[in-house]
């Protein structure tokens, strides 16, 4: 795959953090009608440029996520993808030597959630706290794999505007499956736990490249 161009990366995540602050403040206005109309006309001749531009290689349109391209689909992640603007994002890099499990390597991360992920008042909604464990736990396999089961015990309410950080590791493997454990914190006091069983494909991955890439994103 080819890499990505510096400049149209540094472009597209300018574009996403704007549209991120539409979306956060959305929900925390009240515009008339009038406004509402016109910045539709403007987001809907936006929208027509998009759609007339040509679609990016290894897109929903031809491959799924589970498709392996660790140089692209982080970008495009629904919940660390820098350049996706329904993702918080969630920051992940990984730490050897720092691990609970026997894969001797702990995925640290840390998220921030907006305004637009408000559940009850001043906190997360925690379907989004699970999609951020799955991201989580998913990404901290070190390998494909798809998700099984995904269990979470919420101790505390998660806080919007604040930034949780995040820890998971492999705590044991057998065969193709693999059971994956973490946790967030705010302040070092436990909000949630969570444990995922996932499955790899049976043609396996790029374990390095996965690795590499995910670094090169989140600047670690």
């Amino acid at each position: 795959m080819n890499p990505v161009d510096p400049e149209v990366a540094a472009a597209e995540l300018e574009l996403a953090n704007e549209l991120r602050r539409i979306v956060n403040r959305m929900v925390l206005v009240r515009p008339s009608a009038e406004e509402l109309r016109a910045a539709a006309t403007t987001a809907r001749d936006f929208a027509d440029r998009l759609e007339q531009l040509q679609v990016r290689p290894g897109s929903v349109l031809t491959i799924s996520e589970a498709g392996l391209q660790p140089h692209d689909h982080l970008r495009h992640s629904p919940w660390s993808g820098t350049s996706n603007v329904i993702a918080p994002p969630v920051e992940l890099w990984f730490v050897d030597g720092e691990a609970d499990g026997p894969e001797g390597r702990r995925t640290s991360g840390r998220v921030v959630f907006g305004t637009a992920y408000e559940g009850p008042p001043g906190h997360a909604h925690g379907g989004c706290v699970a999609g951020v464990f799955d991201e989580l736990l998913g990404r901290s396999q070190l390998r494909a794999g798809f998700t099984g089961t995904l269990t979470l015990s919420y101790r505390r309410p998660t806080p919007l505007l604040e930034p949780v950080d995040l820890c998971a590791w492999v705590e044991r493997t057998d065969g193709r499956k693999r059971w994956v454990k973490g946790t967030a914190k705010l302040d070092g006091v436990l909000l949630v736990e969570a444990e995922g069983l996932f499955i790899a494909p049976r043609e396996g991955a790029d374990q390095d490249g996965i690795i590499a890439s995910l670094n090169r994103v989140s600047g670690h």
